[in-house]
């Protein structure tokens, strides 16, 4: 086999996928949304701010806040006001960490909650409670935030959190409609976060990492009003048919169904009138950077779209569909081209291996790819540098990835049946990895065609 020809094509891929992860980069993202002149605090695009801040209107300047990318996003604010920080606490994933002055980093776990990220979220909420009507306090929201602050509701236990959490994981369902769940058997999501905070003024800024940047699910949306109620968090269960729900769990929404206990709090309600919500990065950024660095590289390009959903294998053979259409027809553009598509597709779990959706892509496109010519090349990666529970960002794959999994005597189709993308690819070395990026503005896809 003469792999020559895509050597550097995968290279080239590589560099378009760490291109998108420099423009999304956290600190960045805020130092270029946040500005600070002498007591005044503007907000929003370089010579277009949206909103000003008398900083001496405030006791008190404080930063919460969870996701992983949280942590650059509170170094650029600690730069940014120097000693008005008050007091800091935020809540990421282990190791998406950073140097601070001010603020406690609560190291805690991702996808599944754990005691440490409760821990965390009962610190920040018993704060919050205790600030005033001349406290300024900023949270620093990002992807992975609704794991990440995770204090359950009532009697309802974190253990039992999670096994219902990893459920829905497991069934396919949307992040959207987890996060819905979780809202209504959290005491910190879905805009409560903002009820404690009340009556202080909260500057809550974002780094997207969901479909269409809807900001009540970013992080479960702790300080943005929530639409969702307990009688659609009821109709999620019965729709994956989840049954033996933990007792505490089916009591707690049993009680908000009739009204035993207050729903998440609504867009009318007055605590929103001194909350500030801006999304400060998104997927789109990712891609328009990828982009132009394909272009750079000597490619045509086509954004399809930053809003791409579904089942991982599926998407995957969407992706492949059009790399063969390029090279037949040269449509949707000529060769050489780079398609790029974002957003988060699901996978449904029914295998044992080990993987994420990033790199099931990536194995289902190369059993697509197998009876192309050596002039395609396809990458898809988690810009937060984690895909599933593994250490890979995604994985890299052409015409020859499942021909040399078979010379090693392991079939694709096999692998991928039982989910374990990432142990086939470790094997064919097609692993894309970078390490904890300390951002997340979901997935970046890439099909190059020479």
């Amino acid at each position: 086999m003469n792999e020559r020809p895509l050597e550097g094509m995968r290279s080239q891929a590589e560099e378009i996928f760490r291109r998108s992860l420099e423009a999304v980069d956290p600190y960045k993202a805020v130092k270029r949304f946040v500005r600070v002149e002498r007591d005044s605090l503007s907000l929003g695009i370089k010579d277009r701010p949206t909103d000003h801040f008398d900083l001496k209107r405030y006791d008190h300047v404080s930063l919460v806040g969870g996701g992983k990318a949280t942590a650059p996003m509170a170094r650029a604010m600690e730069d940014l006001l120097g000693k008005r920080i008050h007091r800091g606490m935020i809540n990421v994933k282990y190791g998406f960490t950073d140097r601070l002055a001010v603020t406690e980093i609560t190291e805690a776990g991702h996808p599944l909650p754990d005691q440490n990220g409760l821990d965390g979220t009962r610190r920040i909420l018993d704060f919050l409670q205790d600030a005033g009507k001349r406290d300024l306090i900023f949270s620093l929201i990002s992807g992975g935030g609704s794991a990440l602050l995770p204090q359950p509701s009532g009697d309802i236990s974190l253990s039992e959190k999670q096994e219902l959490t990893r459920r829905l994981l497991e069934c396919g369902a949307s992040i959207d409609e987890i996060n819905s769940v979780r809202k209504h058997i959290s005491s910190s999501k879905g805009g409560q976060m903002a009820r404690a905070a009340f009556p202080a003024t909260t500057v809550n800024l974002m780094l997207s990492d969901v479909v269409g940047d809807k900001i009540d699910v970013i992080a479960s949306g702790p300080f943005t009003p929530d639409s969702s109620t307990f009688e659609e968090v009821f109709q999620i269960l019965r729709k994956y048919d989840l049954k033996g729900i933990p007792p505490a769990i089916q009591e707690h929404l049993e009680a908000g169904i009739e009204g035993h206990i207050p729903e998440t709090p609504k867009a009318k309600e007055a605590i929103f009138d001194r909350v500030f919500n801006y999304i400060i990065g998104s997927n789109i950024l990712a891609l328009e950077a990828a982009e132009e660095k394909a272009q750079e590289l000597g490619y045509e390009t086509l954004i399809l779209s930053s809003m791409v959903e579904g089942e991982t294998k599926e998407v995957a053979r969407v992706h492949s569909a059009i790399a063969r259409e390029i090279l037949k027809t040269r449509r949707p553009i000529p060769p050489p081209a780079c398609i790029i598509s974002g957003g988060e597709t699901t996978v449904t779990i029914h295998g044992k291996g080990l993987g994420g959706r990033n790199q099931e892509f990536c194995l289902a496109a190369a059993l697509d790819l197998v009876d192309l010519p050596p002039r395609v090349v396809v990458l898809s990666g988690g810009t937060d540098g984690n895909d599933g529970p593994t250490d890979a960002a995604g994985g890299i794959v052409d015409p020859y990835t499942v021909k040399r999994g078979r010379e090693m005597g392991i079939e694709a189709s096999d692998y991928l049946g039982n989910n374990d993308s990432y142990h086939f690819f470790e094997k064919t070395k097609d692993l894309l990895i970078t390490g904890p990026t300390n951002t997340n503005v979901m997935d970046v896809r890439l099909v190059l065609v020479r």
